[in-house]
């Protein structure tokens, strides 16, 4: 079996749920704000959003649009499908959402023992393209930050994943080289096309079982199932 020093992991949606943080903090929002007042139904309200959500993060990685647009105009533009062109509301809801999300600490299954395994064998590692303060606050309030030796993020490397730029950093941060390094991730587009563009092994992490044709080292369901390889 192949002989890994180094692990490095995604944060959102590999270790810590961002779905379900972000859906409880979406649901305190909605509420808080007396959306339902304004005629707002809140299960449509936090389908739209997550929806939004995902083209501007995409544009983002693309350099399409920067942070400061980001951080608002997802909330924007939700907002105007259900005719609410309020941008001070845009911009209330955006700050108290980055305040709220981060100190949420619902992570996925067996993360807590299966980092607490691995950290007695591996050098641990994060690559997140997630805003920096956030991820950190991410990573101290769930619990997990002191499984992990380095944290890279987009904004210390000056690149997102997948760009190979990252990852470059990061092995260069970490003195790891990829021959002995393996990458955990949930998303094919960023993390598995990142670490296959560097000739890191990688775990595609589907948790959903969805379906998709690409050709990954390992695929697992289960946090858990790392220690059947790791």
């Amino acid at each position: 079996m192949k002989k890994y020093k180094h692990i490095f992991f995604d944060l959102d949606e590999t270790l810590w749920d961002f779905r379900r943080n972000s859906l409880d903090t979406l649901k305190e929002l909605f509420s808080n704000y007396k959306l339902s007042e304004q005629g707002l139904e809140q299960e449509r309200f936090c389908e739209r959003y997550f929806y939004h959500n995902d083209i501007y993060w995409d544009l983002f990685r693309k350099g399409a649009i920067t942070r400061g647009e980001l951080r608002t105009v997802r909330w924007a533009t939700t907002l105007r499908e259900f005719n609410i062109t309020d941008e001070a509301l845009a911009k209330n809801i955006s700050e108290d959402y980055l305040t709220r999300l981060p100190v949420k600490t619902h992570l996925y299954e067996d993360a807590d023992a299966v980092l607490q395994y691995l950290h007695a064998k591996y050098n641990l590692h994060i690559i997140t393209n997630g805003f920096e303060e956030v991820q950190f606050k991410k990573l101290n309030h769930s619990g997990i930050i002191s499984y992990f030796k380095y944290i890279i993020t987009s904004e210390m490397a000056g690149s997102q994943k997948p760009n190979r730029e990252i990852f470059k950093y990061a092995m260069d941060k970490t003195n790891a080289l990829a021959s002995e390094s393996i990458f955990v991730g949930d998303s094919i587009e960023a993390d598995i096309a990142g670490a296959k563009s560097v000739g890191m092994d990688h775990v595609l992490f589907n948790p959903g079982k969805l379906s998709h044709h690409e050709q990954v080292t390992h695929e697992i369901h289960f946090l858990k199932e790392l220690k059947n390889f790791l």
